[in-house]
């Protein structure tokens, strides 16, 4: 059991604070909410003591024989803070402790996330944006925030991330972090704070007709693994998602496509100011030459054989485009599913590809797409062979982030 503290702040999401509080509860956690005076104007007192059967303060100046100020932040394993408000944000860059929460937040030890949810001019706004990095450079996970419908009739960027994807990002730090009862250890493990990541996701599809198309078999867990890793890691993540049929991970800008072609520009677009990419899309070798302009049906006569062509190398091109253009520190993984792995091939293929990293797993037979677990081997440009034993989609994500992030200068 940790100890939690959850920090909300006074936005019209602090309702969804209330889901996240049951989540962490119902998980076995000891969960303290410490709101500020505005939030209890949103969620009042009694809802908070309620749901964490906890004593619920605003000010420094309850109990003030347990120095709580002090020692609230002192005992948690965990703080995390949503919703973030920008004036919030604002005052634990500042290290201002004129209340009960930014004070805990002076004197926590154990990782700190917070969860912004604020209008999109707001969260753009330079002075947010400054924020949030001295914020990361200190070694606080940041969320991107979601991006969907706000207060009103606005939509944008700022949207509060899903409670349940939250809860998944506090079970992750939760288990991080080691140490005594009386003494929890900040995270300390690899961190990709500060840092862009692009990831493509999901497979692509080549229209044969209006209803028709070549595919394959991937669904996107890997990539969106991947994605909720890196946020984890307090990356700025941005996710190019093939025919994907899951949801968004919280704080990750998606950006939708279906074919190759689509995949390929939208990867090159975003490139150049990635500091890492990862490409896990399972894309089409080939497209047909000519897309019919209606279903083809079937008549009794076999339709005339279908011409290919050659879809880009999008892997090859980020490659090319990384060495003509750079940034050098650029690091790019690559994928590679295959029905027979074979080490000589593999390594054939990563210098043909470019490419820092490429993970290899096996598919078909149960294995690879759609698999809750599976085994890989990783090279890299040095000739190191890295196995990954039978493990979940997630786990390789974290193991693959750490071989990123001792390659990042």
């Amino acid at each position: 059991m940790a100890r939690v503290i959850l920090g909300v702040g006074a936005g019209i999401a602090a309702y969804k604070a209330c889901e996240l509080l049951r989540l962490l509860k119902e998980n076995g956690h000891a969960v303290r909410v410490i709101p500020t005076r505005d939030a209890l104007r949103f969620v009042g007192e009694p809802t908070w003591a309620a749901l964490s059967g906890e004593p619920v303060a605003a000010d420094v100046w309850a109990g003030v024989s347990d120095v709580p100020h002090v020692k609230l932040g002192q005992t948690a394993d965990l703080v995390i803070v949503a919703p973030a408000t920008a004036d919030l944000l604002a005052r634990a860059a500042a290290g201002l402790s004129n209340d009960l929460l930014t004070a805990t937040l002076l004197t926590a030890r154990c990782p700190v996330v917070y969860a912004p949810a604020m209008h999109t001019e707001m969260w753009d706004h330079p002075a947010t944006r400054h924020n949030v990095a001295t914020l990361r450079d200190r070694g606080a996970i940041v969320v991107e925030p979601a991006v969907g419908r706000l207060t009103g009739k606005d939509t944008g960027k700022g949207r509060l991330p899903e409670p349940a994807d939250l809860f998944e990002l506090a079970v992750r730090l939760i288990d991080s972090v080691s140490g005594d009862s009386h003494a929890p250890v900040p995270y300390d493990g690899p961190s990709l704070s500060g840092k862009r990541v692009l990831i493509s996701a999901g497979g692509t599809r080549e229209e044969l007709d209006p209803v028709r198309f070549l595919g394959n078999w991937s669904t996107g867990r890997q990539g969106y693994a991947f994605a909720r890793a890196a946020v984890f890691l307090g990356a700025d993540v941005t996710l190019v998602a093939a025919n994907v049929e899951l949801a968004d991970p919280a704080g990750v800008k998606v950006i939708p496509v279906v074919s190759a072609r689509d995949m390929h520009a939208a990867m090159l677009t975003t490139a150049p100011s990635a500091d890492v990419i990862i490409m896990t899309a399972a894309v089409a070798d080939f497209r047909p030459v000519v897309r019919a302009a209606a279903k083809i049906k079937k008549d009794g006569t076999l339709p005339p054989p279908i011409e290919l062509a050659e879809n880009p190398d999008i892997l090859a091109s980020l490659s090319r485009r990384r060495r003509d253009q750079g940034p050098a520190t650029q690091v790019i993984v690559g994928f590679a599913a295959e029905t027979d792995p074979d080490l000589d091939a593999a390594r054939a293929k990563l210098a043909r590809k470019g490419c820092d990293l490429l993970v290899v797993n096996q598919v078909g037979n149960g294995q690879g797409f759609g698999a809750g677990e599976n085994e890989w081997f990783v090279l890299d440009t040095e000739g190191t062979v890295t196995g990954i034993s039978r493990r979940s989609k997630d786990a390789l994500a974290d193991d693959v982030l750490s071989l990123v992030t001792s390659r990042l200068c």
